[in-house]
């Protein structure tokens, strides 16, 4: 027999399961279709787990240098069966917890594969979704009012670079390696791949980075990128840049080897493994899409300010349209896309506001536009910029790299982008965002009393710095 339902979401990762505590909280009823484990990518196979085993190898680095904070304890190693139970011990939880609030929220979920159908005689309209259910019963079917994609994404890889699990590995499989490899080659030097990088560095793995621009980190700030290319060769990183991986030269024998056009002719590589790391494609396959008016361009579904497809009450949201692929950014387009479900007038999603994070050893954290992306916006630009040399706290933490640098309008005092490098600024960042929700100006924030001692320190004086009035510089 059909289930009816309010709304229908595909994908019960964080964008799916935010999306249907939302719609729950507003008296819709809610169903959630899932082929693997409620949390999705972000807690299974991306933020949680990466995050925990980054934070394993930050105390391992920590500890080989405990003398220099006066504590004496011998040789430290690593016992990586630990740093993976750990791991999944913090998933388990994380689990439990999401399934305890779909619970809470009379959500009900569906274990299977989702597919939007054509119109029938259940709907004049497509999105009646049939799921195919992992335990081998019948079919389900459900038949909403309203569907929401949130399908997710998974590692892109390049040609010639298909992920085996045992000498070419995508972030997948590199999070459920049962021993760290003596060196490894990440191809990519984004986000991920610097994370990977930073985290294995730390373990005492020896690390390449082969990336195709010219720098790494190619979307944050340069100066960011530049101050992040010193510190990973200060930790023994080797980056190579302006680099074409030649994916054909690729020899998997004990061990992998690959070639790489670089400025100078062709260079050759080798490791005991290779991590693919060059972004995400969307989940659009076997849902049912070609069931619908829905469009695709370059592998995303197209969509409105508020997440509508060409399908009215079809809704998409998360990494399956693309733009920031982020877990929170996710999370807030589900409730845009919920709210305005619901006739609840949301206000449409600005992606200026929103703060990125890159969790390596140092952090980096950044909101609004870089100082280039200003220039070429046509803005007369004004820069603070702030060094953690200078913070005592972050002397006191013995990390005292990095900086913080805010980008404002010359004319209008507005802020553009903020923009850090060093100790914790992923918690710092929020900050940032809130200023420039709120539309404050750098005068504002130097105004704000950052205690002391503080690493928060370091965004008052950077404000002040915009005027050139920081007072610890």
């Amino acid at each position: 027999m059909a289930q009816e339902y309010d709304l229908v979401i595909l994908g019960g990762g964080t964008g799916g399961y935010v999306a249907a505590i939302r719609a729950s909280q507003l008296g819709l009823k809610t169903a959630i279709v899932e082929k693997g484990k409620l949390g999705g990518t972000c807690l299974h196979n991306g933020c949680i787990p990466s995050k925990t085993l980054l934070r394993s190898a930050e105390v391992f680095a920590t500890a080989k240098r405990s003398e220099d904070f006066g504590v004496v304890t011998g040789d430290v190693a690593v016992n990586f069966g630990k740093v993976q139970e750990r791991k999944n011990k913090i998933i388990d939880q994380l689990h439990k917890g999401v399934q305890h609030l779909m619970k809470q929220g009379k959500i009900d979920v569906y274990e299977g594969l989702g597919r939007i159908l054509g119109p029938s005689i259940f709907s004049p309209m497509p999105g009646t979704i049939s799921v195919e259910m992992n335990n081998g019963d019948d079919n389900e079917m459900l038949i909403p009012k309203n569907v929401i994609v949130a399908t997710g994404s998974r590692p892109r890889t390049l040609p010639g670079l298909e992920i085996d699990g045992e000498y070419v590995l995508s972030s997948d499989e590199a999070l459920k390696l049962e021993a760290l490899p003596s060196s490894i080659i990440i191809v990519g030097g984004g986000v991920i791949g610097i994370e990977w990088a930073s985290m294995l560095s730390d373990f005492g793995v020896e690390v390449t980075v082969i990336e195709y621009a010219d720098r790494i980190l190619p979307t944050e700030d340069k100066e960011i990128s530049k101050e992040m290319q010193r510190l990973m060769k200060k930790k023994g990183i080797k980056l190579v840049t302006s680099a074409k991986v030649l994916s054909e030269t690729l020899v998997k024998d004990n061990g992998v080897a690959i070639s790489a056009e670089v400025k100078g002719g062709v260079k050759e590589f080798k490791a005991e493994k290779l991590l693919v790391s060059v972004g995400r494609q969307a989940n659009t396959e076997g849902i049912g899409l070609d069931n619908t008016e829905i469009q695709v361009e370059k592998g995303f579904i197209t969509t409105n300010k508020f997440f509508q497809t060409k399908e009215s009450h079809i809704y998409a949201i998360g990494d399956v349209i693309g733009g920031l692929q982020l877990a929170h950014v996710a999370s807030h387009e589900g409730i845009v896309a919920v709210e305005h479900i619901a006739g609840k007038d949301p206000s449409p999603f600005d992606y200026n506001l929103v703060s990125r994070c890159i969790y390596s050893n140092p952090e980096v954290s950044s909101v609004g536009i870089t100082e280039d992306q200003a220039k070429e916006n046509g803005h007369k630009v004004k820069v603070g910029k702030f060094s953690f040399r200078a913070i005592g706290k972050a002397l006191v933490f013995g990390e005292s790299d990095g900086f913080v640098k805010i980008v404002a309008d010359e004319e209008t005092n507005d802020i553009l982008g903020v923009h850090m490098i060093g100790p914790h600024v992923t918690d710092m960042i929020t900050e940032a965002g809130l200023a420039m929700v709120l539309d404050a100006t750098p005068w504002e924030i130097a105004h704000t009393i950052h205690p002391h001692p503080t690493l928060s320190e370091a965004i008052g004086e950077a404000a002040l710095a915009v005027d050139g009035k920081a007072i610890h510089s």
